[in-house]
């Protein structure tokens, strides 16, 4: 694979992607008259069109372009902003629908789980207890694979390819580890209820849900936050990572506040309520296992950020998120962020005030704020420059290898993230995987990544194969060579690209060749 050593791919948009959304006039093909704005889609090129769903979904397929073809990009960028219900494809969803974390609340769960862990910490016999210790183990392992395998499964197959990614992009910037406590079990109602139905609505509604949601709150430990008796570690997070970013403004006093804001805001996993003082019962709040428990919590003012927050209960919490989401410093973190994971690794300053204007000007509105970026000429020209991290390079791969068949075992997958340091809800500390080049582009990731492209290329990657006693398997070999859908594709690689697909010996090798191709790791 030496053709694939250090060429990229930049090829200039043929008419502006800015104009082409912004509503700008352009000549229609062959006369100088202008066109309307439902005609302008169509006067992306292929290989553009290719480009750009590269950057917005998980990775082109074939059955993302239909979608264009049939809507225009305008149209298709508005739906994807904008999406309605989720509609899967009767395979996956029949795989969803049979897990665990989807046919059982998470309070129900918990009780099973909670039970299941005493019982096996009252086992006398040392070898019992161990096995038994060892099948708790193992429960929260296969909720957690569970929870993992629904992502990829909406990440290869939803048709609203934006809210997915926008879904994983929360996930990371609010990011909570599997590996403490009992959070394998949390993760799956965390990403459905807390990260899910605010990725594209107002960044306020979003923090509140993760402010509430006990995976949040064990992991930065605010379960142990009580009056005399203070735990900054969610306050401090709230504010550096969540919020107003590392220089936003904040201080140590600031930090200080928030955590006596946060006393008596935890988890009960159990299935008694405490003895809450008599005047204090009617601030008790129990859903689910949230709880707000105001024996814990410090009822004296507070001044956050300049702001006097008056002392009387969760509605502190309300307020505290209104202060924090609202601040300019949020609105320049959470562009940045955005704009990293969407445009370079170095966002253009314009760019990013631009998108804190309309962040602010919406009261956070992340939709808004996106249509902001994804009409810039910034966006338009970083088009083909950004590094994938491994969860892109891994989905996109087999997108594009399999379009909308629908695989049987997500295992290889897991394992290949696994391998490549991204594992899905392994971050061990709360700031999130980074989005940038450098994190994800070592030799050793490098090698990794050619082995993964020969193992689904050759069609032995495992993933149309079950587990289990009666272990079932479809064959199943990329088309990647389909000339109804390489025509589009061929226009975005490169002469060496090509020249090196030419000289492929097999199919397999031709697979394996395209799926190291230099373009095929950057979006």
């Amino acid at each position: 694979m030496a053709a694939f050593s250090s060429h990229r791919l930049i090829l200039p948009l043929a008419c502006g992607l800015l104009g082409l959304l912004a509503g700008c006039a352009a000549p229609s093909p062959g006369s100088g008259a202008r066109v309307t704005p439902e005609d302008r889609p169509s006067l992306l090129g292929p290989s553009e069109v290719v480009k750009v769903l590269n950057r917005v979904t998980w990775g082109v397929n074939l059955s993302a372009t239909r979608q264009v073809d049939a809507l225009g990009l305008q149209r298709y960028l508005d739906q994807q902003l904008h999406p309605g219900p989720t509609l899967l494809p009767p395979p996956v969803q029949a795989q969803i629908d049979a897990m665990t974390i989807t046919q059982r609340p998470l309070d129900w769960l918990n009780q099973d789980l909670e039970q299941r862990r005493k019982n096996a910490d009252a086992v006398a016999n040392d070898d019992d207890k161990k096995a038994a210790q060892q099948a708790y183990q193992q429960e929260l392992n296969r909720l957690a694979r569970e929870a993992a395998t629904r992502d990829l499964l909406r990440a290869l197959y939803s048709p609203n390819q934006l809210q997915e990614q926008m879904t994983w992009f929360w996930l990371n910037h609010f990011s909570v580890h599997q590996g403490k406590h009992n959070l394998r079990a949390l993760l799956g109602d965390y990403e459905e209820r807390a990260i899910r139905p605010h990725a594209l609505g107002k960044f306020r509604d979003l923090l509140s849900a993760t402010a509430h949601h006990p995976a949040m709150l064990r992991y930065l430990d605010n379960e142990q936050n009580a009056v005399n008796h203070l735990n900054e570690n969610y306050a401090r997070e709230l504010m550096e990572l969540h919020t107003l970013g590392v220089n936003g403004g904040y201080s140590q006093r600031d930090v200080q506040e928030l955590a006596r804001i946060l006393t008596g805001v935890g988890v009960n996993l159990g299935a008694t309520t405490p003895k809450v003082r008599r005047d204090l019962q009617a601030q008790y709040l129990r859903q689910g296992l949230f709880e707000f428990n105001p024996n814990r919590h410090d009822y004296g003012d507070k001044q956050l950020l300049g702001q006097t927050v008056r002392g009387r209960g969760l509605a502190e919490l309300d307020a505290a998120i209104d202060l924090l989401s609202r601040q300019p410093a949020t609105a320049r973190f959470l562009s940045n962020k955005l704009a990293i994971f969407f445009v370079s690794d170095a966002p253009p300053a314009p760019l990013l005030e631009r998108m804190s204007q309309t962040y602010l000007r919406t009261d956070g509105d992340i939709a808004a704020t996106l249509r902001t970026l994804f009409t810039s000429e910034e966006f338009a020209q970083s088009l083909g420059h950004k590094f994938k991290d491994p969860m892109h390079y891994v989905v996109s791969s087999v997108r594009l290898a399999y379009d909308d068949r629908v695989i049987l075992n997500a295992g290889p997958m897991l394992n290949w993230l696994n391998r490549m340091g991204e594992p899905l809800y392994g971050r061990q500390t709360p700031d999130g995987y980074p989005m940038i080049e450098t994190a994800w582009a070592s030799p050793g990731q490098m090698s990794t990544r050619f082995e993964i492209a020969k193992v689904i290329g050759s069609g032995s990657a495992g993933l149309f194969k079950t587990d289990g006693p009666q272990p079932l398997e479809r064959p199943a070999f990329p088309q990647l060579a389909n000339p109804v859908y390489f025509e589009s594709l061929k226009k975005t690689l490169s002469p060496a690209t090509q020249l090196a697909l030419e000289q492929a010996g097999s199919p397999q090798e031709w697979n394996a060749f395209l799926l190291s191709s230099p373009e095929m790791m950057y979006r």
